[in-house]
């Protein structure tokens, strides 16, 4: 079972792009799906899930200024069994490696612990 990330590129700031998760293993709507990210030399943490329910929450970097809320939207489409991540007004600081994940049971979390299934993700570089 696994993921199969794609959407990443180089974007300047300002820019938008969509990371998009599909896989063919398993059906994505009985799974919490979430993206995370990871950056140069620092830990994996998660920006944005829906659960199973259809709940959809974001997560900020603890301590950021510059937050996710209304500038990420994340999505699932169960026809395609697949799941999008929107980024607009994009920063340097939003680059690094974006994962996506699935856990069950289907509640979000930001922790990276519950997920089971994981991507090898797609890379966003933020740069003029």
């Amino acid at each position: 079972l696994n993921f199969v990330e794609s959407g990443g590129g180089l974007v300047q700031p300002g820019g938008s792009l969509t990371l998009s998760c599909t896989t063919d293993g398993f059906l994505l709507e009985y799974y919490a799906l979430g993206w995370f990210r990871q950056a140069p030399g620092a830990a994996i943490e998660g920006v944005a899930c829906v659960s199973s329910a259809g709940k959809i929450s974001y997560y900020d970097r603890l301590g950021s200024t510059s937050s996710v809320k209304g500038r990420f939207t994340i999505s699932r489409d169960t026809d395609e069994n697949t799941a999008y991540l929107q980024i607009s007004d994009l920063r340097p600081e939003d680059a690094g490696e974006y994962l996506c994940a699935a856990a069950i049971p289907g509640e979000c979390t930001a922790s990276p612990d519950v997920y089971t299934i994981w991507g090898e993700g797609t890379q966003v570089t933020v740069s003029s």
